[in-house]
């Protein structure tokens, strides 16, 4: 563990080595050739280069405004400006093949920036799991209210990887007297709750819905798709 990680608080709290970069760029690599092979197998559900561009887009837009905090929680966790939002919002355009990959790959972005770590199986579960959950917004894709139904159930996907982070490794933070799966709800639904309530307030704008739809319409238009695959 020395080798990807090391203790600068002296209390059990950890950054990335140098290793643990190289490690973590393999990972992505890796994940990126599963992807290929999984959407490529059958000679159908080619990513196009226009989903490619857009969920790299949207993926940098999430991760600027991850750092646009609202509130910060202790040990982990804040309230940001709807970045959340842009990971489901690739699932809402293309499906859950490419909201799937690209939530994997926003997670390891997130791992390697400013991360709060205490052990590798919580790293995962905080990072590697709960971001990677927000991609199941793409089971809702071409459903009624699919933007909302995928939000919805992106957070709560996050949200169950987080709830069970705090109830495995920071139940010592539990208030005494308090249940650690108590804790751990309140807490987790604190930051994420608040930022779910504050984004689809917005999504309820009339404006705001009908220029996502027509970003939706523009990024899906099936004759330019059509014009290269990878």
């Amino acid at each position: 563990m020395d080798l990807f990680l090391q203790d600068v608080s002296g209390e059990g709290v950890y950054s990335i080595t140098t290793g643990g970069y190289i490690l973590f760029i393999a990972l992505m690599v890796a994940a990126l050739l599963v992807v290929s092979y999984l959407v490529n197998r059958d000679g159908k559900g080619r990513i196009s280069i226009r989903q490619l561009t857009t969920s790299a887009l949207c993926i940098a837009l999430a991760f600027v405004l991850s750092n646009i905090k609202l509130f910060r929680a202790p040990m982990g966790g804040s309230v940001t400006v709807f970045s959340m939002f842009f990971i489901t919002y690739i699932g809402y355009m293309y499906g859950p093949r490419v909201s799937l990959a690209a939530a994997f790959a926003y997670g390891l972005l997130q791992m390697i920036s400013n991360p709060y770590i205490v052990s590798v199986p919580q790293l995962i579960c905080d990072y590697v799991l709960a971001f990677a959950a927000l991609g199941l917004a793409g089971f809702f894709h071409n459903e009624k209210y699919d933007m909302y139904k995928g939000y919805i159930v992106g957070v709560l996907g996050r949200y169950f990887f987080s709830f069970l982070s705090g109830v495995v490794f920071f139940a010592d933070y539990a208030p005494e007297g308090m249940s650690p799966i108590v804790y751990s709800l309140l807490y987790n639904a604190a930051y994420l709750g608040l930022e779910a309530l504050l984004t689809l307030a917005v999504l309820m704008i009339p404006v705001v819905r009908t220029g996502l739809n027509r970003l939706k319409h523009e990024a899906t238009d099936y004759s330019v798709r059509k014009e290269a695959t990878l």
